[in-house]
């Protein structure tokens, strides 16, 4: 099996403009953690490529349950460990958890330098405490650090995400992640962007800031290998390829998915809910989607596209017994033809264009 995600709901308080499946309160992370730990030991699969511990807040946990859960995962020994780290609720007795078992990559969500953007954004640290886990990570040996990036966020210009950036880049993190910023329902920044409350840079702006984003990063050495991600050679986020080249993956714990067989599976999200049914049944599966060969194709091809090197043809004839130009000739060529895909090799990938106007390119093929 390839990967294992596992999630931890749990935040200290609600960023502004998250949508993910996470509560402000700890209440339940106990229970939480003993149901996780019952889930994975289920799992057949006896060995992991990539494990990544996302959330929420992954170390927001306490010591004791950090330990639980991290020595449950010894077992699987995958090439890329992954955790999301937060600013806030980490420390050098965590880090030292960390490297104690195993986890060699580390995912920081920074999203600016600036304190008084973070204040907006609803984060709970400051820069400064950035730096000192940075530091600490380095100092204690973790050679594989991303660090997570937002642009276009209320009232930032073009210089003020740039001096973010090049802050971070004299860091020498080994990967950066920069997601520009999507107003999700059921958000605080969704109600205010419906009351017409919050500045951001409109759609010209936006593109100037995100090609001088991509050729700074490449000019210091970070290779773009996928619309939003960044990485010097060799440490790319081989778990987030998994999902992006339509790999088998397991997801644990409240709300995670899970795609197996051409088959997707869903845990039911409700925190309460996915501690009771773990107990009393062994699973907490709430939905099951079979894709049909038609939608499987087309996940294929918009996931892949998000890559720079693109689907590659053969790989599409060997999945699907199919010529992907017999399947997709008439939206490939039309979209060549608007200059927002290209051949390459025995690749088909996004253009310079093609990446400003992505979801345009992924639409073409839901037929």
């Amino acid at each position: 099996m390839k990967g294992l995600y596992i999630h931890i709901p749990f935040c200290k308080s609600k960023c502004y403009y998250c949508d993910f499946n996470s509560i402000v309160n700890t209440e339940y992370q106990d229970e939480y953690i003993e149901a996780l730990l019952r889930e994975i030991n289920l799992l057949e699969e006896k060995q992991f490529d990539t494990i990544f511990i996302g959330g929420g807040t992954p170390t927001i946990l306490s010591i004791k349950n950090l330990e639980k859960l991290l020595s449950s995962l010894e077992k699987f020994t995958p090439k890329e460990f992954t955790i999301e780290a937060n600013p806030g609720t980490l420390n050098l007795e965590k880090l030292n958890m960390l490297k104690k078992y195993g986890v060699n990559r580390l995912s920081i969500g920074l999203q600016s330098t600036d304190n008084k953007v973070l204040k907006k954004l609803g984060r709970i640290h400051t820069y400064e405490q950035f730096l000192i886990n940075f530091k600490d990570a380095k100092s204690l040996g973790f050679k594989n650090i991303n660090v997570d990036l937002m642009f276009n966020l209320p009232d930032q210009n073009v210089n003020e995400f740039i001096e973010t950036l090049l802050n971070v880049i004299k860091l020498e993190p080994q990967h950066i992640s920069c997601y520009s910023l999507i107003i999700e329902e059921d958000t605080r920044f969704y109600n205010l962007y419906q009351n017409d409350e919050l500045n951001l840079l409109d759609e010209e702006e936006e593109r100037l800031l995100y090609h001088t984003m991509i050729n700074l990063l490449k000019e210091n050495g970070y290779n773009q290998y996928e619309i939003s991600n960044f990485a010097k050679i060799g440490y790319e986020c081989r778990h987030n390829i998994i999902y992006w080249s339509d790999d088998e993956y397991i997801g644990v714990g409240a709300g995670a998915h899970s795609y197996i067989n051409g088959i997707r599976y869903s845990n039911v999200k409700d925190i309460k809910k996915y501690i009771y049914n773990i107990k009393n049944y062994g699973n907490a599966i709430e939905e099951k989607n079979i894709l049909t060969k038609e939608e499987h194709m087309a996940e294929f091809m918009f996931l892949g596209l998000r890559m720079n090197c693109g689907i590659n043809i053969n790989k599409f004839k060997s999945k699907f017994n199919e010529d992907v130009m017999q399947v997709y000739g008439n939206e490939i060529l039309d979209l060549i033809d608007k200059g927002l895909i290209e051949k390459y090799g025995e690749n088909i990938r996004l253009t310079e264009k093609g990446r400003d106007l992505s979801n345009l390119v992924f639409v073409s093929f839901l037929k």
